[in-house]
């Protein structure tokens, strides 16, 4: 490919999970090719635990697109990689769950370029999306970089803002960041490839960093969940374990913004007990809801102020199927919250 007159290119693409698609396709849809996928190895699913291969390597085979596999190791990757080189004018990662070696970022002359789901340098890190929503951001967004030997750490191509909605879920709003992300990547593609674009600094000063949420840190203490059931907020600092050096104080606005962050997965849960046993609960979904209370004013006159509360819509007990609040309810009355 000659610099100066792109009009398609041959991209080696690593990633994974479903909502990343979107970027296949609209870059095949742009007429360039996929010559080949990396992406995570093909895993358990289900209560069977039968092995699945991730969505990106399913899209590729039903597109007869190669796919590499990433569970071989350092050499073998690489050298499978270098076999592929002269036939690719630039990668592109989305999403992909593991590190390039710097010896395949180093492989095209043009760089490998990362589609990233935040305000770089705003929260460097694999659960950005999370971490937005849970800290009650009203904007997010999604930034191209040219990938450099640091994580999220490379100099800006392009970058776009979202509008966070009050009932976004990480599922939702990733979606929209996504498909978005990957109508200005086929946009920005060419004019990057011809030399065009003026790659910009991320400002190092102002990084945040996220971590990978695991299965455990959706737990929410049950003291929490029953002070905000009640509208009460507590004076006491909660960790957000995937955000580095943040916390909240427990409110019905913070819980209500971490269950939406956990979903679909792992989704948020706290642990009761049903007949002396410890069960975990899961919750699935919850929402905010004023109701006034009567406070008592000056001169004895009786006046109505609203008090915000959690309120739980749908719950799943440990080896049950998921219920209504009220069902869950009527069927243990004995659960204390």
């Amino acid at each position: 490919m000659e610099r100066g007159r792109v009009t398609m290119s041959k991209i080696l693409f690593f990633g994974t999970p479903e909502y990343v698609i979107p970027i296949l396709e609209k870059l095949k849809s742009a007429s360039h090719t996929i010559v080949a996928v990396v992406t995570q190895p093909d895993k358990p699913v289900g209560r069977k635990q039968t092995l699945t291969p991730s969505p990106v390597k399913q899209w590729a085979q039903s597109h007869g697109i190669r796919v590499l596999a990433s569970e071989k190791s350092d050499e073998e990757f690489v050298s499978n990689i270098k076999h592929l080189a002269s036939n690719i004018d630039i990668g592109i990662l989305a999403a992909y769950g593991n590190i390039i070696p710097q010896e395949v970022l180093d492989l095209s002359p043009v760089g490998m370029l990362n589609l990233h789901p935040s305000l770089l340098p705003k929260y460097r890190g694999t659960s950005p999306v999370q971490a937005a929503i849970v800290a009650g951001d009203r904007q997010t967004g999604a930034t191209i970089i040219r990938m450099d030997e640091k994580h999220d750490h490379g100099p800006i191509i392009a970058q776009f803002t979202e509008d966070i909605k009050t009932d976004d879920t990480t599922e939702t709003l990733r979606a929209r960041l996504f498909q978005k992300g990957a109508e200005v990547l086929a946009e920005v593609l060419p004019a990057y490839l011809e030399g065009r674009v003026e790659l910009r600094e991320q400002d190092h000063k102002k990084a945040t960093f996220v971590r990978l949420v695991k299965k455990e840190q959706g737990f929410i203490p049950l003291h929490y969940l029953s002070a905000v059931l009640q509208g009460l907020t507590l004076q006491e600092e909660w960790q957000i374990p995937f955000v580095k050096d943040y916390t909240l104080n427990p409110s019905p606005y913070t819980l209500e913004r971490f269950i939406r962050a956990l979903d679909p997965w792992p989704l948020a849960w706290t642990e009761i007990k049903i007949a002396g046993t410890s069960k975990r609960l899961k919750i699935i979904k919850a929402h905010l809801e004023e109701s006034p209370i009567t406070n008592h004013l000056p001169r004895g006159k009786a006046g109505q102020s609203p008090i915000t509360r959690l309120v739980l819509d749908e719950v799943q007990l440990e080896g049950k199927s998921s219920v209504s609040w009220k069902q869950f309810k009527n069927g243990y009355p004995e659960a204390r919250f």
